[in-house]
């Protein structure tokens, strides 16, 4: 590793690498001690957890559980680890940008994972993480840009979604719970995983209870292929109309589902054995022909390794020809040494022949094998799976009609959509099809990217134009399009058959568009992505409407970067307002504001919801509403693993830059800045030299203040929670920044403005017209905060907040200035020694003004994070008490809670995880109320809402804080984690303080005569 100066990174910037590294390096077979406790969804974030390891270890852990495995048995892991990681960058973000820091903070830790073993790399990756994880804007965004992700609404009601994409169970790379996650990162709310013929129940429930935690929608296909005029053709089912994911397990166990999963299964074996077919013509033949293209010597690869690699998933011709593509890499990675060799003392022609093979190595991927190699052109003998000669061995399910095929998975479940997939279908084929099922078919997959961009959608504009005459009921058009399928069919040989059909249809135009009459003929737009081609575009669409005006703003600028869709559809907005749960002016004056005209709706959140209209889809080439999200990934190729000839001699590593300074020094270089410009600026304006010399000081003075006054506002005031002091609320790096800042607003307000500009060009005073002369000091400092607002990227609101703060400070820098004037009048101070002030006075009148306002919006933005977490953490409570009542039918639970002894005794035997989940749900509940700002008027808000059998249980349910042997033993054991010390200790000295303020707080009484002794 290259050392850097020390004036680089910071110490828990090493502390996350040496953490990660250590994890990474551990023998994932073995159980790790204490592992569970970092994927105990149960505790909260903000919660007790808070005390044994830093939010970004946190967050470390859980994508090293997510990524570690793709097995099946630890899919449950997965789950939990989803769980955690997304409380952990969501619902802790204290950000208002949080969806989007969330995005970034999981991309740039599963880079930091990656790049294992390159520690100057997981050093900047770690830097970049913790201060991401602040949420300021400009930082997020940069990081969106850099790791090409398109910034979403923080609304979150953006239409981004994805009708095709594959998982770790048929042919795709991720795990269900990793494909939920990187859909997450994308921006993507919907998604349909496509699976072959069959699903195992441990994918469905994988898969669906994933897409709950990140709130995607998700639908569940299963592909089929049934022989349609000589040729397969492909549908999906879409069973529907379930709950949750319980209702769907419950769906599969019936024995209709069972039987068509039965089938599934013949007609995935009959691909794996075409695909064993393929791997014994490798092994007699192929991998002697790539042995001699490539120069290597390929051995043969058995039928046990293809399983293995494919592993849960179903056999396909990419898996083979990954396996083929990592032996010719091995091989050849051992003839490399050689090569240099003879690269570096050979002649021209030498150098120019190794040159070759290894260009032609580093530019071999998988996809050429399967194009190239594993293709009916190579292979002759190896019928394909739709050969018309091999029809008669195909499975039954195969060989059923479309319509045979759509009958009877209809029945099987009759709320469901059937989704036609047009790869190499004409218009012809879709019209017959769909009108040979009887409008069974409800869908077609109109854009499918990989086949688009494969080129086998040739007949997208005709099926475009049949589908919009079908759904907008125009028998004319309609009657046009099907009579010039027959005129250019020519109704000759072959052909004679199809046109019969036709003109069956048209005579029965009525009942085809009867089908479709009350339910428009549907569409999908899929990418069918793997995750595994390096010469196709990721997963993800997004309708570009529904995207903020700079994401707009990017997409317009950056041209062939973002695939563009040629595929037109109209959305609509739809409004709604609901009141919010915590109000910046409280109830009352909220009320009183509402009867204003134009204000009815102060104080309510606004949403807006996006709806499409599915009877306006069309092919457009020149349509811009629907981009692509993933990136094309021929043009993202890891170079570093290319081979290379060259030694490349070791260069002293460039400085990291100013973003990788350490955050102490960087703050003392902002406020020695700021305060160095500060100095000059006054000791050139100033005659009076109490102001040349101790006006800096007063200045920052006044900015340092009104951060703390902030800050103390906000987290609580004089009542805050008695374990936080002043400081614990105040951010240092904020206060930095706000100290810079101020600092470049000496030179323009104290010499710009009131100096040049309205003493020596205006001849103004504040003694003259202190009215203009302080409107105009306190409009350029508000144009001021709110242009370094913006370049910072600070939400839209407090920009213009920060405007209108400039107005409120006048009338209180008009205040000042008498009052100060008075005081010089006593003194006898000269009057110009006021005017020369004038600036601080405007500085310390809209700082004055900033504390109070901004100070609302931090205890506003504090309630909103506690209605969270005890929103949350309440919903566990209740949840967990109602399955205690389920698992102890004879027992009232209620009552049982005032006994905790008791009640752990039965619990343990009746439910373990339970009793683990109640004495987590109460550590938690009484962290907030010690340690986070805003929690106890956030709590006495939400009992207020609660009947008294809720606030009962709620009080009862912290009486297992009383078993102090069993709650210190499950945090030795593990619960919160190996360095459980210091939260051992919090709940030792605390917990008795805290049931004596609950017994306050819910007039029950927790601490009986012998307990309080």
């Amino acid at each position: 590793m290259i050392h850097k100066p020390s004036i680089y990174f910071d110490t828990k910037d090493y502390e996350l690498r040496t953490v990660i590294n250590r994890f990474l390096g551990r023998d994932s077979r073995a159980p790790e001690e204490n592992e569970f406790s970092f994927l105990q969804s149960a505790l909260h974030p903000h919660g007790i957890k808070e005390l044994t390891m830093s939010q970004e270890i946190r967050v470390a852990y859980a994508v090293v559980n997510l990524l570690d495995t793709l097995e099946a048995g630890q899919s449950q892991d997965r789950i939990n680890a989803l769980q955690s990681l997304h409380d952990e960058v969501l619902t802790s973000a204290s950000s208002s940008f949080r969806y989007n820091t969330g995005r970034v903070l999981i991309q740039i830790m599963k880079n930091l994972i990656r790049a294992h073993g390159n520690e100057d790399e997981q050093l900047r990756l770690a830097h970049d993480f913790r201060r991401a994880a602040s949420g300021r804007r400009r930082i997020v965004r940069r990081m969106l840009k850099r790791y090409s992700l398109l910034e979403m609404p923080e609304k979150w009601n953006q239409i981004a979604f994805d009708s095709h994409v594959h998982d770790a169970n048929t042919k795709g790379r991720k795990s269900s719970t990793h494909l939920i996650m990187d859909a997450w990162i994308k921006g993507l709310r919907k998604l349909d995983v496509v699976y072959y013929n069959f699903i195992e129940p441990g994918a469905v429930a994988e898969l669906l209870q994933a897409a709950d935690i990140m709130d995607i929608r998700v639908r569940i296909g299963l592909e089929f292929q049934v022989w349609f005029r000589g040729r397969l053709v492909q549908f999906a089912w879409q069973p529907r109309g379930f709950n949750d994911w319980r209702e769907m397990l419950a769906f599969m166990q019936e024995k209709p589902t069972q039987h068509l999963m039965r089938m599934g299964r013949e007609a995935s074996q009959y691909h794996h054995n075409y695909v064993m077919r393929l791997l014994e013509e490798y092994n007699s033949r192929l991998r002697h022909e790539l042995s001699l293209e490539f120069e290597v010597s390929l051995t043969e690869i058995t039928a046990q390794e293809v399983i293995s690699y494919v592993g849960v998933g179903q056999t396909s011709r990419v898996h083979l020809a990954e396996l083929i593509y990592r032996r010719i890499r091995n091989e050849f990675a051992m003839q490399i040494t050689e090569l240099k060799k003879r690269y570096v003392h050979g002649d021209e022609a030498e150098r120019n022949a190794v040159k070759a093979r290894v260009d032609k190595i580093n530019d071999l991927t998988q996809d050429d094998i399967v194009s190239l190699w594993l293709g009916k052109e190579k292979n002759p003998h190896v019928a394909l799976p739709g050969d018309p000669a091999q029809r008669g061995e195909a499975p039954e399910i195969m060989c059923l009609s479309p319509a045979g095929l759509t009958d009877w998975i209809t029945s099987i479940r009759s709320p469901c959509y059937i989704t036609l997939h047009l790869c190499s279908l004409t218009a012809e084929d879709v019209l017959e099809l769909l009108y040979e099922c009887k409008g069974m078919i409800s869908h077609l997959e109109l854009f499918n990217l990989k086949h688009y961009t494969d080129g086998r959608m040739k007949a997208l504009q005709a099926v475009s134009e049949l589908q919009s005459a079908i759904n907008s009921g125009n028998t004319v058009v309609l009657k046009r399009l099907i009579r010039n399928m027959i005129k250019e069919s020519g109704c000759l040989g072959k052909e004679e058959e199809r046109c019969l059909v036709f003109r069956e249809i048209l005579r029965n135009l009525l009942t085809l568009q009867h089908y479709y009459a009350m339910h428009p003929l549907g569409t999908r737009i899929g990418s069918d992505s793997t995750s595994r081609s390096s010469k196709t575009h990721g997963m993800g669409f997004v309708f570009t409407e529904t995207l903020p005006a700079r994401a707009r703003n990017i997409l317009k600028k950056t041209g062939s970067r973002w695939k563009i869709v040629p595929i037109y559809q109209e959305i609509y907005a739809r409004l709604l307002y609901y009141p919010k749960h915590y109000l910046f002016f409280g109830l009352t004056l909220t009320r009183l504001l509402r009867k204003i005209p134009g204000l009815c709706r102060f104080g309510m959140n606004k949403e807006e919801l996006w709806e499409v209209n599915d009877k306006s889809v069309r092919y457009n080439e020149k349509a811009d509403c629907i981009v692509a999200l993933g990136g094309f990934q021929r043009e993202q190729r890891d170079r570093r693993l290319d081979f290379i000839l060259e030694k490349t001699e070791p260069q002293q590593a460039p400085s990291p830059g100013y973003a990788y300074l350490n955050t102490t020094f960087s703050n003392i270089c902002k406020v020695a800045f700021g305060f160095l410009l500060t100095v000059f600026t006054f000791l050139y304006t100033q005659t009076w030299w109490v102001l040349a010399w101790f006006g800096p000081l007063v200045w920052f003075g006044i900015t340092g203040v009104r951060n703390i006054i902030q800050a103390i506002l906000g987290g609580g005031g004089l009542r805050r929670t008695p374990l936080l002091t002043w400081n614990d609320y105040l951010s240092w790096t904020r206060l930095s920044d706000s100290l810079l800042y101020t600092g470049i607003s000496v030179p323009l307000l104290e010499l710009g403005i009131r100096s040049l500009f309205l003493e020596q060009f205006l001849g103004l005073n504040s003694l003259s017209l202190p009215a203009v002369f302080f409107t105009v000091l306190s409009l350029v400092n508000g144009i001021y905060i709110a242009a370094h607002n913006s370049f910072r990227g600070l939400p839209r609101e407090a920009i213009i907040g920060n405007i209108f703060r400039s107005l409120l400070s006048i009338p209180v820098a008009i205040v000042y200035n008498f009052i100060i004037m008075e005081i010089f009048i006593v003194v006898g101070c000269p009057m110009s020694y006021l005017t020369e002030g004038a600036a601080v006075l405007s500085k310390m009148a809209s700082d004055t003004v900033a504390a109070v306002i901004e100070g609302f919006a931090d205890k506003a933005e504090y309630l909103r994070m506690r209605h969270w977490d005890y929103t949350g953490k309440l919903s566990q409570l209740f949840t967990c008490f109602s399955q205690l009542e389920i698992l102890i039918p004879e027992e009232d639970v209620a009552e049982l809670l005032h006994r905790p002894k008791d009640f752990l005794k039965i619990v343990k035997m009746e439910a373990k995880d339970l009793e683990k989940l109640m004495i987590a749900n109460a550590l938690d509940l009484m962290y907030f109320w010690m340690y986070q700002p805003r929690a106890r008027n956030t709590l006495a808000r939400h009992l207020a809402t609660m009947t008294q059998d809720e606030r009962t249980i709620l009080a009862h349910s912290q009486l297992v804080l009383t078993r102090v042997h069993e709650v210190s033993q499950l945090m030795v054991d593990g619960l919160v984690g190996p360095q459980f010390t210091r939260a051992l200790a919090f709940y030792l000295a605390r917990y008795e303080e805290y049931l004596r303020d609950m017994s306050k707080l819910t007039g029950i009484d927790l601490m009986p005569q012998e307990r309080q002794t």
